[in-house]
């Protein structure tokens, strides 16, 4: 508990002082624009490389199945998620999140107050619904972690989306 009050407090703080240097200060340099530019990139391109070990996982299991789960895929005896249901309905909804936040960011550029708060309500709408029914899933899965590589991967690549669609929705609240 001390641990994630110590992170939250550092974040505001952090991102209370980039606001203020940058808005009322006028501290950002180009040079200072450009670090925190590369910063971001630097970042997402290390999460796409998290993310692709968790692909890289998954694909390689189930395009060459080993012995030890039986030689198929999914393994011999275990039951899976229909993709048409509930998965199906969370990708709707991370796809209809990422619309709405784009036009949000529109709106904001473009000065519209109004449907700015409208994009971001209904992003922040979309993604607890999602973290929802994603929690919901984890509770009917028909298999755990615990059930070999497939259960280890799919609660690995989806429970760290989820983390992430989290910390999303908090900082955009």
């Amino acid at each position: 508990c001390l641990g994630i009050i110590t992170v939250l407090y550092v974040m505001i703080t952090w991102w209370r002082d980039i606001i203020r240097e940058a808005a009322f200060e006028g501290q950002h340099t180009s040079a200072v624009q450009d670090g925190l530019r590369l910063g971001m990139i630097l970042f997402i391109v290390s999460e796409v490389m998290f993310f692709f070990a968790f692909f890289w996982a998954f694909f390689t299991s189930s395009l060459a199945p080993v012995f030890n789960i039986g030689g198929v895929w999914p393994p011999a005896g275990l039951e899976v998620i229909s993709p048409w249901g509930l998965p199906l309905l969370n990708t709707v909804l991370l796809l209809s999140s990422g619309a709405t936040v784009t036009w949000a960011h529109h709106a904001i550029v473009g000065g519209l107050k109004r449907e700015a708060q409208t994009g971001l309500y209904l992003t922040l709408t979309f993604a607890i619904y999602f973290t929802t029914f994603q929690f919901l899933e984890y509770i009917e899965a028909p298999f755990s972690m615990s059930d070999g590589v497939y259960g280890s991967t799919f609660f690995m690549a989806t429970g760290f989306h989820g983390f992430h669609v989290l910390i999303g929705t908090i900082f955009l609240a």
